[in-house]
C-alpha cells in the first residue's frame, strides 16, 4: 500500500460518518423550556471535551475498517502533530489532524498554524468533522458533516490569505531540528505592522526592492531572512488569532462550512439555528425549543 492509498482509502471510511452518532456521552433532555434555554447558552462548552472524545474515537473507528491491518495501525499521538498516524510499512507515514466544530459556535475557532515545511510530502491530511447533539442541545453527540483536504494546501491557503508585507508577515519558526522532539518549533506565526504611517513608507520602500515578487509568500530560509529584518527594524504586534481556520480562506473548508450551515436540522438550517440561539430573545427561543422538542413534556423527544 501506498501513502496516498492509505489516505484515500481512510478519507472515504470519514466521510461516511456523516451522520454518525457516538456513543461517548449524552445530555440528558431539560425539563423545561427556561431550563432548555440555559442548556442552549452552554452546550458548547462541551466541545472542547467532545472534540477529543471524537479524535480518539475516529482513530478506533479507522482501525475497525477493512484494508489496513496488513500494513499497520492506526494509532493517536498525544502530543504530537498530526493526532493520528499510520504506523506500520507505508512511507511516509499517512497522518490525520482532527478538528471537530461545533457549528452553534460563532466561529471554527480550530487553528493550524504549522508550517508548509511540514507537508512536503503530501503525507498528512486535515479531517474536520462539524458535530451536534443529535436532538440539538441534548443527547448523544452526532456528526453532521466532514470534509478532508490536503494539509499542504491548507497551510498555503493559510499563509496566501495572511502574508501581506509590509503590513502583516507570516514567519517561519526556524530551523529546530538539533533540539530535542519536546523543544522543536513546528509553527508559524503571524506579526501585524505596528509602527506610524511614515515608518510604513519606509518598510513599503524596503518591500518594493524584493521585486514584482516579493510579496508571494516563501517557506525558504532566504525569504524569511527578508522577512526578519522587517521585524529587527519595525514593531510588530504577534497576532493572536493567527492561522484560525475559519479565516483562511481555504477553498474546500468554506464550501463545508457553508453545506454544514445550509443542512436543515430539526426544521431549520443549522444555520438559522446558530442565529436563533445567539439573538438574546429568551421568549422566542422557548418556544422553538419546546414546540421542537416537546420540552415541556417528561417523554422522549419529538425529532422534528
Amino acid at each position: 500500500m501506498k501513502t496516498q492509498e492509505a489516505i484515500e482509502l481512510a478519507r472515504n471510511y470519514l466521510k461516511g460518518l456523516t451522520g454518525h452518532r457516538f456513543d461517548v456521552l449524552e445530555v440528558t433532555k431539560p425539563v423545561s423550556p427556561e431550563a432548555a434555554v440555559n442548556l442552549a447558552k452552554i452546550i458548547s462548552k462541551l466541545s472542547p471535551l467532545v472534540g477529543n472524545l471524537i479524535e480518539f474515537n475516529t482513530c478506533e473507528y479507522l482501525n475497525d475498517q477493512q484494508g489496513f491491518s496488513e500494513f499497520g495501525k492506526w494509532k493517536r499521538q498525544d502530543p504530537g502533530f498530526p493526532d493520528t498516524v499510520f504506523a506500520g510499512t507505508v512511507t511516509p507515514t499517512p497522518g490525520f489532524e482532527i478538528k471537530a466544530w461545533f457549528p452553534l459556535a460563532t466561529e471554527i475557532t480550530a487553528r493550524f498554524k504549522d508550517s508548509q515545511n511540514h507537508f512536503k510530502e503530501d503525507n498528512t491530511y486535515v479531517a474536520m468533522l462539524a458535530w451536534l447533539p443529535e436532538f440539538l442541545i441534548f443527547g448523544k453527540p452526532k456528526i453532521i458533516d466532514i470534509v478532508v483536504a490536503s494539509g499542504a494546501s491548507v497551510a498555503k491557503s493559510r499563509d496566501d490569505h495572511y502574508h501581506n508585507p509590509p503590513d502583516y508577515l507570516v514567519l517561519e519558526p526556524g530551523d529546530t531540528t538539533v533540539r530535542t522532539s519536546n523543544l522543536q518549533q513546528t509553527n508559524t506565526n503571524g506579526y501585524k505592522f505596528q509602527g506610524t504611517p511614515e515608518q510604513f513608507k519606509e518598510a513599503q520602500a524596503i518591500v518594493k526592492k524584493w521585486g514584482a515578487t516579493g510579496t508571494i509568500y516563501l517557506p525558504t530560509v532566504a525569504y524569511q531572512e527578508l522577512l526578519r529584518e522587517l521585524i529587527a527594524r519595525f514593531h510588530y504586534r504577534l497576532d493572536t488569532n493567527f492561522a484560525k481556520m475559519d479565516r483562511i480562506a481555504h477553498p474546500e473548508i468554506e464550501m463545508f462550512k457553508e453545506r454544514v450551515y445550509n443542512t436543515n436540522f430539526h426544521g431549520h438550517s443549522i444555520g438559522t439555528w446558530n442565529r436563533l440561539l445567539s439573538n438574546g430573545d429568551e421568549d422566542f427561543i422557548q418556544r422553538e425549543l419546546d414546540e421542537r422538542f416537546n420540552i415541556r413534556d417528561e417523554g422522549k423527544a419529538v425529532i422534528a
